[in-house]
């Protein structure tokens, strides 16, 4: 019991490490106010709507995109740099007295305790609820 809950506990702290210094990307695609395509690891689709450059040079006229990206980053933890030096006293007193505290509620025991052991019971000389005319129906 006690081997499973440390490999879970540390499985458990291994993914909050992991998701806690990881960085990510979300590529979004938008045609005009709604929401065509959005991707995390890798570039969003656009949806064909694309404008293109005018073939004559002479011309003017700007028609404006209704199509637009947008990207949003979400950057992780770069450095881990926690050690215990760092913790005063009263800190280091609550984590000795926290681990200590849990670490006995995961304890087997090692033998099986029987306080019955060197005790007999009373013989029965007479059967009380016959003689109380007692019966369970």
């Amino acid at each position: 019991m006690k081997q499973l809950f440390f490999k879970i506990s540390s499985f458990l702290m291994a993914i909050v490490v992991l998701f806690s210094t990881m960085s990510f990307t979300v590529d979004m695609h938008y045609c005009g106010d709604s929401l065509v395509d959005s991707a995390i690891l890798h570039k969003a689709e656009n949806c064909g709507m694309k404008m293109q450059n005018p073939s004559s040079e002479d011309c003017n006229i700007t028609i404006k995109d209704c199509c637009s990206d947008k990207q949003i980053s979400i950057d992780g933890q770069v450095e881990l740099n926690i050690s215990i030096d760092t913790l005063t006293f009263d800190q280091q007193f609550f984590v000795a007295l926290f681990v200590y505290s849990y670490s006995n509620i995961f304890e087997e025991l090692e033998e099986n305790i029987t306080l019955h052991r060197d005790y007999t019971t009373p013989p029965v000389i007479r059967q009380i609820y016959k003689l109380d005319e007692t019966y369970i129906i």
